[in-house]
């Protein structure tokens, strides 16, 4: 350091020490001054030395390639006439995206295999080395927000900014969550003891499973593929991810963001494997001797099937299953506010084309509330615009239209009024996209289908409650077999509020808001119908480790340690004296007060 910057730098201290002596309610000798100053060094001193201080790596990855010659599917579908290959393509505009070999059961063997062999040394990395590669990989998802979108858009068909809340936000806050606080959560936990056992220590350790298999949807191509990385990594596993053949373009793409990671940290980028196959093909993963979990993010059908595959050798599944999510719209919200929550109704109803696993399914309003409620959305429903620089953007495919409006014509035949939408819509310039007009129906009754089966498209539902009695509210919200997510808005100080929140069978609730459990990294799952199981949060990353229970002596040094009594050995001396010694074993240390706890040990005196 020169004089100049020595200069300075007292310089500096001196006019800090005269600001405080100024704020001061009390003055400071100077003599105390240096103490100040040697205590603040050493603090400042033990910060530099202890503190984290990776910075991220920064790193490339091809973009993915598009097929030379532009091309719009008359009549696109992922299976192409005459060939085995699975044919990508943009939901939004049917522009061909290219195709895809689908993996073979030889190619998801060398998949573990390669998956298995860099797991042995990743799992002996540390918290530290493992979120190295976290920050570099947020990082990259910073630095290329817009790319990253846009493929994704490409791939699913929704529009730029629900890419960037979907896609984004989301792992940005999973990514930085499991930096922050991912540690905490697989640190060996002390656990307690008791009088008999008081000579023990035990312990719970969260140690790596091995390769763990993610099979994932299709209505968030990067969040859905790159969460259970994160997590996974994280808790020193390898992963193999099956993503769908909907969004199998995007994939390798997604795949290489978190390969690039490890690379630039020096590490073996074969822990992230991803295969893309036909569903005949997908038994050979869930069954596979080598794959020691499995998260699956899919519809209730496919999960019976690969439960039953995952039987074969007892791989224990996690499950989420989507839900027919009910938002609770009380009487006290004030009128002030209800604008605000019929913001909150329109994006949570219409995010990503409806294709929203927490997306709001049903909307549920006491009789004082109903009519006006109806009044502010119908408009606008009716406003929404359709394509990729609209509102809402494209399903997935076709394949749900004629369920839709089968569910539709049926509650409309039953009472309900459809006040938008309601059909298959033709967009004038893309008339090879999937569209479905943004629907509003109301005046639905809890008997109809439409309000008992998971739509996952942009619709609309709202429901009548009979009275505003919290019991009346939640028999409508807890009627159809799901339970994932929910809301309720109200004031703080209704009663109903809090009873609502205890009493709906759901998964997560949301007060006042929509979603915010996920935006906060709560635990993720439901209850029923809905699936079983939790990710994200310190349950999910628990649940992708083998939870070791360690019992040791805490005084051997001592060499205090569990020695079995004579009337405990073998060959049992006397049965009925052994019995009495062993009641009062129990006695001293279950007894319910002193005096049988004195009784068991004299009753132990006598039998020795």
């Amino acid at each position: 350091m020169t004089k100049e910057s020595l200069q300075s730098a007292g310089s500096l201290l001196l006019q800090l020490q005269s600001a405080i002596q100024e704020q001061s309610p009390i003055a400071i000798p100077k003599t105390l001054w240096t103490f100040i100053w040697m205590g603040a060094g050493a603090l400042a001193l033990w910060y530099l030395s202890f503190r984290e201080n990776d910075r991220a790596i920064r790193y490339k990855v091809p973009s993915p390639k598009l097929p030379e010659q532009y091309r719009i599917l008359e009549y696109p579908e992922i299976k192409a006439a005459g060939s085995s290959a699975i044919q990508c393509y943009a939901p939004a505009t049917g522009q061909l995206l290219g195709l895809v070999n689908p993996a073979t059961t030889n190619a998801i063997d060398r998949a573990v295999e390669q998956a298995q062999d860099a797991q042995k040394t990743w799992a002996t990395t540390s918290f530290r080395a493992r979120r190295q590669v976290l920050r570099s990989l947020l990082q990259y998802v910073l630095d290329n927000q817009e790319e990253i979108c846009r493929v994704a858009c490409l791939d699913s068909g929704k529009t730029m900014v629900d890419a960037q809340l979907g896609e984004i936000l989301v792992t940005a806050e999973k990514l930085e969550w499991t930096i922050k606080h991912g540690e905490k959560a697989l640190r060996p936990s002390q656990r307690p003891t008791n009088l008999l056992m008081s000579y023990k220590r035990n312990k719970v350790y969260y140690e790596p499973l091995g390769v763990v298999a993610a099979l994932v949807s299709w209505n968030y191509p990067f969040h859905n593929l790159i969460g259970p990385v994160i997590s996974a990594l994280f808790a020193g596993n390898g992963i193999v991810v099956k993503v769908s053949e909907q969004t199998a373009w995007s994939s390798a793409y997604f795949a290489s963001i978190a390969r690039g990671a490890l690379i630039a940290h020096g590490h073996n980028p074969a822990l992230v494997q991803t295969v893309a196959c036909w569903p005949q093909t997908a038994g050979h993963l869930t069954s596979h001797p080598g794959i020691s979990h499995i998260t699956f993010i899919g519809s209730r059908p496919v999960c019976h099937k690969v439960a039953a595959s995952a039987a074969k050798t007892l791989t224990p599944v996690l499950a989420e299953l989507g839900g027919k999510d009910a938002s609770i719209i009380l009487d006290s919200v004030s009128k002030g506010d209800l604008p605000r929550v019929v913001e909150i109704l329109m994006r949570g109803s219409f995010q990503a084309s409806g294709q929203n696993c927490i997306g709001i399914e049903r909307i549920i309003a006491p009789p004082k509330t109903y009519e006006k409620l109806v009044s502010l959305l119908e408009p606008r429903v009716l406003a929404l615009r359709l394509g990729p620089e609209g509102d809402v953007g494209a399903m997935i495919s076709d394949s749900s239209f004629a369920r839709l409006e089968g569910l539709i014509s049926d509650a409309v035949r039953n009472g309900a009024r459809l006040l938008a939408g309601g059909k298959r819509f033709t967009h004038p310039d893309h008339p090879s996209g999937h569209y479905f007009a943004p629907t509003l129906i109301v005046d639905v009754t809890p008997d109809m289908a439409i309000a008992n089966e998971e739509c996952f498209a942009p619709v609309m539902t709202i429901i009548k409650a009979p009275s505003d009695s919290a019991a009346d509210i939640l028999a409508f919200a807890n009627a159809p077999h799901f339970g994932l997510g929910s809301s309720v808005f109200g004031s703080e100080s209704d009663p109903r509020l809090k009873e609502i929140v205890r009493g709906l069978k759901a998964g997560m609730v949301a007060v006042n808001d929509f979603g915010a459990t996920y935006a906060v990294q709560l635990p993720f799952g439901g209850v029923s119908g809905s699936g079983y199981g939790r990710f994200a949060g310190e349950e999910g990353l628990r649940g992708l480790c083998n939870l070791k229970a360690v019992c040791e002596d805490r005084f051997a040094w001592l060499g205090i340690r569990t020695a079995i009594p004579k009337p405990m050995q073998y060959p049992v001396p006397n049965q009925d004296k052994s019995w009495r010694f062993a009641r009062g074993v129990v006695e001293i240390g279950y007894g319910t007060t002193l005096g049988r706890k004195v009784q068991g040990l004299l009753g132990l005196l006598k039998n020795m």
